[in-house]
């Protein structure tokens, strides 16, 4: 990775119990994600890849562009933060994935989204 990519990106889940129906194998999270441009270029998030893999090791593959509807700028030095969900069938999965953005200068790269955990409270020690 060059200096003008380094960017860093964090995640934090939560079990949305008002959300989830355990006895329909519904079970709704939150994820919370803040994505730090530690580069010497800004960067455009262009699109998102997501692997979703549920308890069953089950995976739903998610793509599309930005993120929220947005496809937001994030200049070198800032960072920007969004909230999304995602419905599993079972009480614990996983995410990981990727962005795909394009720096001022037009270059095009992937930002890799560290592997997550989603997990109904109390589930995992």
């Amino acid at each position: 990775m060059s200096d003008d990519h380094d960017i860093h990106i964090e995640v934090r889940s939560e079990y949305l119990a008002q959300q989830s129906a355990p006895d329909h194998s519904r079970y709704a999270f939150a994820y919370h994600v803040r994505i730090e441009n530690r580069g010497k270029l800004g960067a455009t998030l262009l699109s998102r890849h997501w692997l979703i893999t549920d308890g069953n090791h089950e995976t739903q593959e998610v793509r599309g562009d930005g993120v929220i509807g947005e496809q937001p700028l994030i200049p070198a030095g800032q960072h920007y933060e969004y909230s999304s969900g995602a419905m599993l069938t079972t009480p614990v999965g996983s995410m990981t994935g990727s962005y795909q953005m394009r720096d001022e200068a037009g270059e095009k790269f992937d930002a890799r989204i560290p592997i997550f955990t989603l997990a109904q409270p109390r589930l995992l020690n």
